[in-house]
This record gives C-alpha cells, structure tokens and sequence, in this order.
C-alpha cells in the first residue's frame, strides 16, 4: 500500500477529509519551501502538492504562472528541487506529492523521475499535461516504483474518458472543479457536486477537488462529497509576500489561513 493509499484508508476510517496546500517550489527560494511545508504539515494539512516550475503551464491561472516566472528567473533546477524535498519529505507524517509537466518528466526520463521520486521519499506526480491515452508507460513505471501517478478529471471530461482516467490512475483522483484556469473564485459551479457524486459511484478511489478554492464557505460546501479538497492560488499569493514582509510573519499567516480551512472543515463533519 502507497503513502496516498494509506493516508486515504486512515481518513476514511476515521471518517475525515484531507486538505492538500499547493506550493510553488523555489518561490521565493527553496529554503523557503521547505519552511512553509513544515509549516502547513506542523498546521495540520494532511498532503502536500509542490509545483515544478515551467515556462508553459498548461492550466495555470496568473497567480501561480507569476510564481513560476519567479522561481525560474532564479535559475532553479529540478535536480535541487528533488534535493530539496528529499531533505524534508522523509520527516513529515504527511505525504508529498509533485505537479510537474510531462516535457520535464520526459526530458529528465520516465523511469529515472519515477525511481528519484520514490528514493527522494515523495509518494507521487501529478501530470496534468499527459493525456491518458498516452499515460500506459508512466502508470506502468509509477507501479513499480510504488509512486502514485494521479490524474485529472474536469467539467467537460466526456463520462466514459472520465472512468477511464480513473482506471489508470492510482493514490486519488483529482477533480477540476471548474473549466479553466487555477485561481480564487468567489462561487463554484452549483452542478459540481452532483458531478462529484457521479463519479464516485465510478470509482473506488479517493477523489480530491481542486481549483477555485480558497474559503471556508468552500470547505464546508465540498467537504461532504469530496475525500480531499486542494487550495493553491490563495496560498501561492500569500507566499508572494515573502518578498517584502518578514518570512516568519508570511509562514505565520499561510499557517493561520489553513487552520481556517481545516476548522471549516472539520466543523462540517
């Protein structure tokens, strides 16, 4: 059983949901990163996501395109970004989890990324760029190296690709809760969990939401239909802040905005 798989069962058995914070690596810098995780693991968040900056990103709002942009004018690379992590990722209690795009994957090698991930100590990837008719060879090598490959689910996902993007995916399945681009919105679409309900009754795995998520309201709305709820945007442009404010004082603040979460979470169950 997986990192994700056993994380999942224990929620599910004790009848809770997890909050998975979205962080930029390298923004502003990866001492950074590794700070705010501990920080959002000390909080209480259950599973982490740390984005691989790319030039491209396929579905990426302005929030966190501008954090990329940030992190690459500092020159950061993949490799002391695995480093990076693996210094941090054995001592947490809560998995780690990389967005990173198939052009990195692939130029760094399949297997090579998987074997890396697995030996730095992170549970799996997330490739949102990679179609699932094209997704045999990674699953297959994510399998062996017990490393959860987890895929994409969106509103305009045709019903039966959506059944099989869950077929090949392995830790959670994660659904897109609106079509476009990551960022805070104020509403979410009324037929999302009517969407979600659906597609649980496809699958057995842990179906977590993301995009748009970014207040209590949310929480307490999705919490019910969902086994996990991801909030990028509204965490990525707090971290902004590091670079004019005091670095305890931003930790502090991303620490304080996701036991909001986690409290509006909780208080739904």
């Amino acid at each position: 059983m997986s990192k994700i798989d056993q994380l999942f069962s224990n929620l599910r058995r004790e009848k809770r949901k997890a909050l998975m914070p979205f962080v930029t690596a390298g923004d502003p810098d990866l001492a950074f990163t590794a700070d705010v995780l501990r920080e959002l693991v000390g909080r209480g968040c259950h599973l982490c996501e740390v984005g691989i900056p790319y030039s491209d990103p396929i579905a990426d709002g302005p929030v966190i395109q501008a954090s990329y942009t940030r992190a690459l004018a500092h020159k950061i690379k993949l490799a002391d970004i695995l480093e990076t992590l693996g210094g941090v990722a054995p001592k947490m209690e809560a998995p780690l989890v990389t967005m990173v795009s198939y052009a990195i994957v692939y130029r760094h090698g399949l297997e090579k990324y998987a074997d890396e991930v697995q030996q730095r100590g992170l549970a799996g990837l997330i490739v949102p760029d990679l179609p699932v008719e094209e997704s045999a060879q990674l699953a297959a090598i994510c399998r062996r190296s017990d490393v959860s490959l987890i895929q994409l689910v969106t509103p305009t996902t045709p019903r039966e690709r959506a059944v099989r993007i869950a077929e090949t995916s392995t830790g959670f399945l994660y659904y897109v809760s609106v079509a476009g681009i990551t960022g805070e919105r104020t509403q979410l679409p009324p037929e999302l969990v009517d969407n979600v309900g659906w597609l649980r009754t496809q699958t057995d795995l842990p179906i977590c939401i993301g995009f748009g998520i970014s207040k209590p309201e949310h929480v307490k709305l999705l919490a019910p239909v969902a086994d996990g709820l991801i909030v990028g945007s509204a965490i990525v442009r707090r971290i902004a802040a590091a670079a004019d404010e005091p670095r305890e004082k931003v930790l502090r603040d991303v620490g304080d905005y996701v036991a909001e979460l986690l409290a509006a979470m909780t208080n739904d169950e």
